[in-house]
C-alpha cells in the first residue's frame, strides 16, 4: 500500500501562505523589529495554535490577528481586522496547483497498487481541494485527519490490514510523513519541496535504510 501525503506533494500549498507572510512582514517590520524578529514571534504563535486549533487557513489567518496584538500590545483595529480577513482570498477558489508528474505518476501507480490519501487540516478546506484536484479516483480511501502522529500511522494500517513494513508512506513533510511514519514501522519516501513549512522541518537520518528521497515525484514509477 502506498500512502500519500497532499499539501506540497500532490499540490502546491505553501508557497501560498508565504506570499501572504511575506506581505505580512514588510507590514509589521520596522524601527526595534525587523522582518526577522517579526517571523520568529509568528513560528511561535502558529506552533501554538496548531497544537489547540489545528491547521489551515482559518487558523493562519487567527495567528496573523494574534501576531498584530502581540507585537502592538492592543486589540487590532477595525482596518487592520480588514487587512488580515482580505488575505483570505488568497486561500479561496476552485482550483489547486498540481505538482509536475503528479496525475499522470498516480495514474499509473493506481493500476500496480493500492493508494491512500492522507492529509491533515481544516475538513472542508482539504475536502474542496482534494475534489478541485481530480485525483481522488485513483485513492482506495481518503483521510483527512487532526495531525499526523505514530498513532495515525498505526491506525491507518490497521484499518486496510496491512503489515505496517509493507506500506510506504510518501511526502515532503519530515515532522509529518516521515519520522512519525518511520516509528510506526512503516517505510517512507521523502521527497522535499523546496517550500516546506518551517514548522514540519525535522532531521531525516541519511542512513535510514527504511527512507528512500526523491528529488521528483514521477521518479517514484521507478521504484513502485
Amino acid at each position: 500500500m502506498l500512502i500519500f501525503d497532499a499539501d506540497d506533494t500532490l499540490w502546491e500549498n505553501n508557497v501560498i501562505f508565504e506570499r501572504v507572510i511575506d506581505e505580512f512582514l514588510d507590514w509589521m517590520a520596522g524601527p526595534g523589529l525587523d522582518r526577522a524578529g517579526v517571523r520568529e514571534v509568528l513560528d511561535g504563535i502558529e506552533a501554538a495554535n496548531a497544537v489547540t486549533l489545528g491547521y489551515g487557513s482559518r487558523v493562519f489567518l487567527h495567528s496573523l490577528r494574534e501576531c498584530v496584538e502581540r507585537l502592538r500590545g492592543r486589540a487590532v483595529t477595525a482596518g487592520e481586522a480588514a487587512r488580515i480577513s482580505g488575505w483570505a482570498a488568497a486561500f479561496e477558489g476552485d482550483g489547486v496547483e498540481l505538482i509536475a508528474g503528479v496525475a499522470q505518476t498516480l495514474a499509473e501507480l493506481a493500476r500496480r497498487h493500492a493508494l491512500v490519501l492522507l492529509t491533515k487540516g481544516d475538513v472542508a478546506e482539504q475536502e474542496r481541494k482534494v475534489a478541485a484536484s481530480g485525483l481522488a479516483g485513483n485513492f482506495r480511501g481518503v483521510h483527512i485527519v487532526a495531525e499526523k502522529n505514530v498513532a495515525t500511522y498505526e491506525e491507518l494500517v490497521r484499518a486496510y490490514d496491512v503489515v505496517p513494513s509493507s506500506a510506504w508512506m510518501i511526502g515532503n513533510s519530515p515532522k509529518s510523513d516521515i519520522l512519525p511514519a518511520r516509528s510506526a514501522g512503516l517505510n517512507a519516501v521523502f521527497i522535499p519541496h523546496d517550500h516546506t513549512w518551517v514548522l514540519e522541518h525535522a532531521e531525516v537520518d541519511p542512513k535510514d535504510a527504511g527512507v528512500l528521497r526523491l528529488s521528483a515525484f514521477g521518479e517514484l514509477l521507478k521504484h513502485f
